[in-house]
């Protein structure tokens, strides 16, 4: 039978093409795909417009063709909360189904969170296209717009689903108590039991009423043209109750020719570890819910001479707030009055309070001490601290680990083998040894046993409560795959300033012509970088001039004119790349490095007036991180632009024995790629917008969060308070997590390559076999709420 051609069109935001060259290479790339219809691309709209064979080629494999072309597309993300779900299987067949939706480019469907994100070229795909297909598949799907709304209806829906559940469940136990009492009233040779009319009565409505779910949930997957773990327990517990009401009908009163306490059982059991489970899930999605309830609902800010309390997120960023004592911070600020102690232990992992005072930043979710607080905002709603640790917590919560993608290659295909493996056996014990009894026996146990849910919880529900300690402990992961490689971590790559050091560097000594801090202070006027401030912090008071032009040179200085002077301030390989002597101060310059400081040098119109001596203090933590890390089996390194005699002297400081200095920005990515091609697993830590190309370049990027924004966005790792010391803590959450997903996994492919060839094998009833099944995907969970005893050590 030929499948019907399903012809569908999608227009793809395409980035990247630069002339008439690279639209009509782009449209020969795309019109030799199997299943490609007509491809016309535009140049001047940046589109390409495609008719395509839908069950022949995706979305998907769309984008792909677009990238191997050497172009993009424009993406945007949609996020559903998902309902109906009850096995691995399930999110592998829905991840198919999205992935098929016309203009979809990546489906990622979580199990533990219940959530799907799906990613699509900017503008070719509606909500309620993708809403519908999940529909159509067989489950619920709400699109997240606000997530606190969407928390308030998880967590009504949830409570409501648990009460279901257990009521369904003392219903269920009510009704398969005497079954299970007869039946050991069997065993132990009792003259007791039910006899075969009541046990059918007694067990009618748990298998049809109290089990609908099943059957509903196994209609609706196959449906969808694949099997999930509902499957395996209505065709193991239908087959059970069936032939025993056959019997019953036929008139066999017999108990040992009866198999209803066996189907009451297997579902009163599954019931059970379905509840447990999904407790076990909503504990471990504690830390984000504890997150969430950090963001405070209102404001107190001063407008107009007034008072006024509003939403948080309604402030605007300039508008002053004040803080009373006890109150939680609602945005980010700056302090202009007041002092206080702030605990900010749920957003930096800070145990301790923190004084604060005029001049001080303050986070959102930080709790107030004993003092009243102006703030000035800064940040506000989802640009505030809090929701961006929020973001990054629930992204990284959402993602998928490498080791993910065996799994659901193997649940996509663990139903039929296990129909198989159950009518084998069958089969096996009914014509090879000619016991139909125990050939039924094996099969149901097979179908009843089996469990792909064990499979699907392993990763997830490890990497929730790993990413969740992470984040309470000032540690930000972003996604799965930077938490499952920083277990491997052999090299960690430091920047200097602002990484190791505090930042905040201070003018220690001026050598040469008295003119010279004048001219490279206002030479610096207006710029961002920390030594430019600090060369104006040194020269409040002195009259500047304004620079009558201004050119920045990445990694050696600037050049600017100054009271028509040109004036130069920079590295020493500016001046020699000028063709300028600094012999007249290159001792003192020589001392001042020897003793750890940077030198910036200045030349006015081609003369080399003098030197500025510039120190940054080394954080407190550096050298216990760089012992600990040391401690763990991990290679430090430094790699900076500053020059090799004052990065030697930090660095013998700290107990770094290798360092690479004198690097240009442009460059610290390629130094990066050498390192990775000794075959050290690297990782890179920064905190600037020149480290951005090193962090994204390096195996697993870590930022600080005192750094700039561009620096956290290319890292896959964030320390919150820019603390070094929390790097060992960082490795030891990534090594428990995937000590977790390791144990997990082995727990459920080991309970299933062992529980499936003993069912096979009639070793075990199908009670047995039901109870195994329940309570192996309890199991999985339960080992993953372990990691909640990390300390962050």
């Amino acid at each position: 039978m030929s499948v019907q051609s399903i012809q569908t069109h999608i227009s793809l935001p395409v980035r990247g093409m630069i002339c008439a060259a690279c639209s009509t290479r782009l449209e020969k790339v795309l019109s030799r795909l199997d299943g490609v219809v007509d491809a016309k691309v535009s140049l001047a709209s940046e589109l390409a417009d495609i008719h395509f064979d839908g069950s022949r080629i995706g979305g998907i494999a769309l984008v792909e063709a677009v990238g191997k072309a050497g172009f993009s597309v424009a993406e945007d993300t949609l996020e559903l909360a998902i309902g109906g779900m009850t096995c691995a299987a399930c999110s592998t067949r829905l991840e198919k189904v999205l992935g098929k939706v016309a203009g979809v480019t990546q489906a990622s469907v979580n199990l533990a969170t219940e959530r799907a994100r799906v990613g699509f070229a900017a503008g070719t795909v509606a909500a309620a296209d993708v809403v519908l297909a999940v529909e159509k598949a067989g489950f619920t799907a709400q699109v997240v717009i606000n997530e606190d709304v969407q928390m308030g209806r998880d967590e009504v829906a949830h409570a409501a689903d648990l009460r279901r559940q257990s009521w369904r469940l003392a219903v269920s136990a009510l009704l398969t108590l005497p079954l299970v009492l007869g039946m050991v009233a069997h065993l132990a040779g009792w003259p007791w039991t039910v006899p075969g009319w009541g046990q059918l009565i007694l067990s009618a409505p748990v298998q049809f009423w109290i089990g609908w779910r099943f059957y509903r949930g196994a209609w609706t997957s196959l449906r969808g043209g694949a099997g999930n773990m509902d499957v395996l327990v209505v065709l193991g517990t239908s087959a059970a109750w069936g032939i025993s009401a056959w019997a019953v009908a036929q008139g066999h009163g017999d108990h040992a020719d009866l198999y209803f306490e066996g189907a009451a059982v297997v579902i009163t059991l599954v019931l059970l570890g379905k509840l447990l489970e999904t407790r076990a899930k909503r504990s471990a999605a504690g830390a984000i819910r504890a997150l969430m309830t950090l963001r405070p609902q209102s404001a107190r800010v001063e407008r107009d001479g007034r008072l006024l309390e509003i939403p948080a997120d309604a402030v605007h960023p300039g508008d002053v707030v004040q803080i009373r004592p006890g109150e939680r911070v609602p945005v980010d600020g700056l302090v202009i009055e007041g002092v206080s102690q702030v605990d900010e232990a749920l957003i930096t992992g800070e145990s301790l309070p923190v004084a604060k005072q005029s001049g001080d930043d303050v986070v959102a979710g930080a709790i107030n001490g004993d003092g009243l607080l102006r703030v000035r905002a800064t940040r506000v709603g989802a640009e505030s601290t809090i929701s961006r640790i929020i973001r990054m917590v629930q992204g990284a919560q959402a993602s998928k680990a490498p080791v993910q993608k065996l799994v659901d290659r193997i649940s996509a295909i663990f139903v039929p083998v296990v129909v198989a493996i159950a009518a084998l056996s069958f089969l096996g014990w009914w014509l090879l040894a000619g016991d139909l009894h125990l050939a039924f026996v094996a099969a149901v146990s097979v179908l009843v046993i089996a469990c792909p849910c064990a499979l699907g919880l392993a990763t997830p529900t490890a990497i929730m409560v790993g990413t969740g300690m992470a984040a309470r402990h000032g540690i930000l992961i972003k996604d799965a795959e930077a938490l499952e490689l920083a277990h491997s971590i052999t090299v960690m790559v430091f920047d200097k300033t602002g990484t190791l050091t505090q930042g905040k560097p201070a003018v220690v000594a001026v050598h040469g012509d008295p003119a010279l801090l004048r001219l490279a202070a206002s030479a610096q006027q207006g710029s961002e970088h920390s030594l430019a401030r600090a060369v104006l912090a040194h020269a409040a008071g002195v009259a500047l001039s304004s620079p009558a032009s201004f050119k920045a040179l990445p990694g050696r200085g600037l050049e600017a004119e100054v009271d028509a002077i040109a004036v130069l301030v920079g590295s020493s390989r500016l001046m020699s790349e000028r063709g300028l002597s600094m012999a007249a101060f290159a001792a003192a310059a020589t001392a001042e490095e020897q003793s750890g400081r940077t030198v910036m040098w200045v030349a006015a119109d081609g003369v080399v007036l003098g030197c500025i001596a510039v120190a940054d203090p080394v954080k407190d933590s550096a050298a216990a991180a760089v012992a600990g890390l040391a401690a763990l089996g991990v290679q430090s390194v430094m790699l900076t632009g500053d020059n090799a005699r004052a990065a030697a002297v930090v660095a013998q400081a700290l107990g770094i024995s290798r360092v690479i200095a004198e690097v240009l920005p442009e460059d610290k990515a390629a130094e990066i790629e050498r390192l990775k091609a000794g075959g050290s697993v690297v990782a890179m830590v920064g905190d600037g917008v020149n480290d951005a190309p090193a962090l994204a370049a390096a195996h697993v990027g870590i930022a600080m969060g005192t750094g700039t924004d561009v620096a956290m966005q290319a890292a896959g790792i964030t320390l919150v308070k820019g603390d070094p010391a929390l790097l060992p803590a960082a490795l030891s959450i990534s090594r428990a997590t995937r000590a977790k997903i390791r144990q997990n996994l082995f727990w459920a492919f080991f309970y299933n390559v062992v529980a499936i060839p003993a069912s096979a094998l009639a070793l075990l009833t199908p009670v047995i076999a039901g109870a195994a099944m329940a309570f192996s995907s309890v199991s999985v969970v339960s080992n993953s709420l372990l990691l909640r005893r990390w300390r962050g050590k």
